[in-house]
């Protein structure tokens, strides 16, 4: 029989990549996707974000969030999944670290002794609010955990990095879009209502900074709440809230005690204190910035770049995120937050009138 020239057919040309395919080895159809896909949807969005931040003056992490639950269906196509992963791990590491260089041990030193036991006293309740809301509301504690760490501390800066520490399969990404999303409208809020609730119980420069300090949620908007209400008190306010910051660093070890690893219960406690590394290289550019003279336009452009990281990963996150999932959570989703940012602002109040 005549072998059959399939080459000479213009059908032929449906069935080759059918054919090609067959031919194609199991480990060359298992490699990965390219990274580019997904890094170009992540830069794309982000860019959209800081874009409509600029022009509408809107939180941009919070825009960050709706932008990349909106270009949800990118992650549909399994070509991005590698691109999305990598900008939601590597740069929330990378955002971390040069955060780094906006605070030092100095700041913590500044504010002094009483301040800063009461600003350590209304962190853990709010950590505890958020643990205790969580169980309220039928949620996990890991939900309870990630809601009062990101309040307590920075807002979405810390909300990372606790969920690094959680991972994936003890909390779903559509929890943490939700935790994003809810800390970032309580920190818009309070950076608006705070330093009004602080002129209206007649609080002095010190009181004030020390409330919006010590209770709003995000790095910009708490100094800018505080100087909303005085020079004095933005001046106060920012070196209350970057003592948050730089307590990132032990407040995750401690989460890493409670944390039962992976490999089971049976590990040691010890070694539950081993950090992730992009904790300890944040500690280590801390500490240089503490060492050494950084200067201004270095800074400027290393907390536009943190930003910039911080942006990209939560925008990866949400593409990434199930919407389903979401919107199955409801109400009872936002309880930890809420419960964290109330006793934030009442315990921060009450240390305000009292103690400072």
């Amino acid at each position: 029989m005549r072998e059959i020239d399939w080459d000479t057919f213009p059908q032929s040309g449906d069935l080759f990549g059918e054919m090609h395919l067959s031919e194609v080895s199991p480990r060359e159809q298992a490699a990965k996707p390219p990274l580019f896909p997904g890094l170009a949807a992540c830069g794309v969005a982000g860019a959209a974000a800081a874009w409509l931040s600029d022009h509408y003056h809107f939180p941009i992490i919070l825009l960050g969030l709706l932008v990349g639950l909106a270009l949800n269906f990118i992650s549909g196509d399994p070509r991005t999944h590698r691109g999305l992963d990598f900008v939601g791990k590597f740069c929330l590491r990378a955002g971390i670290v040069v955060l780094g260089l906006q605070v030092t041990f100095h700041q913590i030193i500044v504010l002094g002794p009483t301040p800063f036991a009461a600003l350590l006293l209304v962190m853990t309740l709010t950590m505890i609010a958020g643990w205790v809301g969580a169980r309220l509301s039928g949620q996990s504690d890991y939900a309870g955990l990630l809601a009062g760490g990101a309040t307590a501390i920075c807002g979405a800066s810390a909300a990372l990095a606790i969920y690094g520490l959680i991972g994936r399969e003890r909390l779903s990404q559509a929890q943490f879009a939700l935790t994003l999303v809810g800390v970032s409208l309580a920190s818009a809020a309070a950076m608006s209502t705070y330093p009004l609730l602080a002129a209206e119980l007649g609080l002095n420069d010190n009181q004030a900074g020390f409330l919006i300090g010590a209770s709003i949620h995000d790095v910009a908007q708490a100094i800018g709440g505080g100087y909303a209400f005085s020079d004095i008190a933005g001046s106060h306010a920012t070196i209350v809230k970057l003592a948050r910051v730089a307590l990132l660093a032990p407040i995750v070890a401690l989460i890493g005690l409670f944390i039962t690893p992976a490999k089971g219960p049976t590990s040691a406690w010890w070694l539950r204190l081993t950090l992730p590394w992009f904790i300890v290289a944040f500690i280590a550019v801390m500490t240089i910035n503490s060492l050494a003279t950084i200067p201004k336009p270095v800074a400027d452009i290393a907390l536009t770049g943190s930003k910039t990281l911080l942006l990209l990963a939560v925008t990866a996150t949400a593409m990434r995120t199930r919407l389903d999932l979401l919107l199955q959570s409801g109400w009872r989703g936002a309880v930890p937050v809420f419960a964290a940012t109330a006793t934030s602002l009442a315990v921060a109040l009450a240390c305000a009138i009292f103690v400072i």
